[in-house]
């Protein structure tokens, strides 16, 4: 109770309390992991389950255009799937795959820079050249074709079952560098320090020195990178299934619902791909205000 009440009264709380734009980001990101949490209790159909859709009601229009229906409050998509449910279904896929590609990312980035930041040398040189090999490819690329090469790989019929977890791994290999740049900055910085040498005196393997004494030193960066990236995670998922690389289309993630929306949209079904276009953006913007403002936050030059 000591520690919550000192967190309380931190200058941290305090300027979060004094930004009223950033408190209403967090809580839409709230609400946002919320309605992806809890969408098997609040959506009101399941848009997953075949046996639940009706092809007659595919494209109806939103409850309040001419032809909709109440039962639909933001019409249908193409396969009678309620939009609205769908949405709710499909952040939760976006959702779970950018927290775990950015998580994915943040390990790998992590070990990487403070293994070379803490052995230097041809470690060091090596990690850092496969990083600006790296830096030297759009991030979507790299993703498009680690995606394409793992598909290209695998048997066809196990494609539908891997999805979601290539394009985990497909997202977070191309976005490890940010964090094992900074981390290694921050481990050179450290390895030299005073508290570092006397733990290898005593006998700390460097495993348990990098875990226990330098890592904490960098876990403020990283926290901030991990929040910025996970709206980056989240758009290049989108994108990825909008190009027909990520989720399957029997399970849509956002990305999918504004393909499958884009495909009709000059038909006059405009509510399949806006919808779900709308909340991508609002999902982004409510995470990267987030992260801008931890990101000065956490800068001591900004206190």
């Amino acid at each position: 109770m000591i520690a919550l009440t000192r967190f309380a009264d931190s200058d941290f709380v305090y300027r979060f309390r004094r930004s009223p734009v950033t408190v209403g980001a967090a809580a839409l990101t709230m609400f946002f992991i919320a309605v992806a949490l809890l969408a098997p209790w609040l959506a009101p159909f399941d848009p997953f389950d075949p046996a639940k859709l009706d092809i007659m009601d595919a494209r109806l229009p939103p409850a309040w255009r001419p032809g909709g229906t109440m039962k639909y409050l933001l019409g249908t998509d193409n396969q009678g799937r309620d939009v609205l449910s769908a949405i709710m279904y499909g952040s939760r896929i976006s959702l779970a795959v950018s927290v775990g590609a950015t998580g994915f990312a943040l390990v790998l980035g992590v070990t990487l820079g403070l293994v070379a930041g803490y052995l230097g040398g041809r470690v060091d040189n090596f990690i850092m050249r496969l990083a600006d090999v790296k830096l030297s490819f759009p991030t979507i690329l790299i993703a498009l074709m680690v995606d394409g090469i793992i598909r290209n790989s695998l048997p066809r019929e196990l494609h539908r079952d891997i999805a979601l977890y290539v394009l985990i791994f497909a997202i977070g290999i191309s976005n490890w560098v940010q964090y094992a740049r900074t981390v290694r900055g921050t481990t050179l910085v450290e390895k030299n320090k005073e508290y570092v040498q006397a733990a290898r005196i005593t006998g700390l393997s460097p495993v348990r020195i990098m875990a226990q004494h330098v890592l904490p030193n960098a876990l403020g960066p990283v926290l901030v990178i991990a929040t910025l990236g996970l709206g980056g995670a989240i758009l290049t998922e989108a994108t990825l299934s909008f190009l027909g690389l990520g989720a399957p289309a029997t399970q849509p993630s956002l990305g999918t619902l504004i393909r499958i929306g884009n495909e009709v949209l000059f038909s006059g079904e405009w509510w399949i791909t806006i919808f779900p276009g709308i909340y991508l953006v609002a999902l982004v913007l409510a995470v990267n205000l987030l992260g801008d403002w931890l990101r000065d936050a956490l800068n001591p030059k900004l206190r």
